[in-house]
């Protein structure tokens, strides 16, 4: 099964997101991934995200990818749980897509699971605060990192999180933006 996957940043394009979606059902996909910034949307209708999307969902259909997942972060934007809802369920094409927006951002998700925390940087890591209200999960993310005595690298820290963390505390500690994506993508999986 070859599964387009579009999303921003260099975390998620690591091998992080790949991880994640391997741990939900895609273990024996062939995963390519594309960056979300690097996609011109069409002209027409719609919001500029709303766009984006069914151009990726129609640049899988037409490359024969056998599904779409789509990640972006929501930045403070709310309008783009909406946009991305709308392309969700847009009947332009069937083809099985997986289309979510990260509370606050991706880097949120990496503060779930302080078990897979502490393991890969090599300290006990408390229970981080509400990760979906995180003032800043991405500046977190860096001084639990700067904190560890670890070498590994940022990129690679993200990508040995997503391969360690418990799916169900992810979906428990980031109902908003991780479980329903989440649901989505359990889906597109045989």
């Amino acid at each position: 099964m070859r599964v387009l996957v579009v999303s921003e940043g260099e975390h998620e394009q690591s091998g992080a997101l790949n991880n994640l979606l391997k741990k939900l059902g895609g273990g024996q996909a062939d995963f390519e991934s594309k960056d979300v910034s690097k996609i011109h949307a069409f002209h027409g209708k719609g919001s500029r995200l709303f766009k984006k999307a069914i151009t990726c969902l129609r640049l899988a259909v037409n490359e024969d990818y056998d599904a779409l997942v789509f990640l972006i972060d929501q930045d403070g934007h709310n309008e783009r749980i909406k946009q991305i809802q709308q392309a969700q369920e847009h009947p332009l094409e069937s083809l099985p897509r997986a289309l979510g927006v990260a509370i606050k951002t991706y880097d949120a998700w990496m503060l779930a699971d302080e078990q897979a925390l502490s393991q890969v940087l090599g300290y006990t890591i408390p229970t981080q605060p509400n990760p979906e209200k995180a003032n800043d999960p991405k500046q977190k993310c860096k001084k639990l990192h700067d904190e560890s005595n670890s070498a590994i690298s940022l990129r690679d820290m993200y990508a040995a999180i997503a391969n360690l963390i418990d799916i169900d505390t992810l979906s428990n500690r980031c109902p908003k933006g991780f479980k329903p994506f989440a649901q989505k993508v359990k889906k597109i999986f045989p």
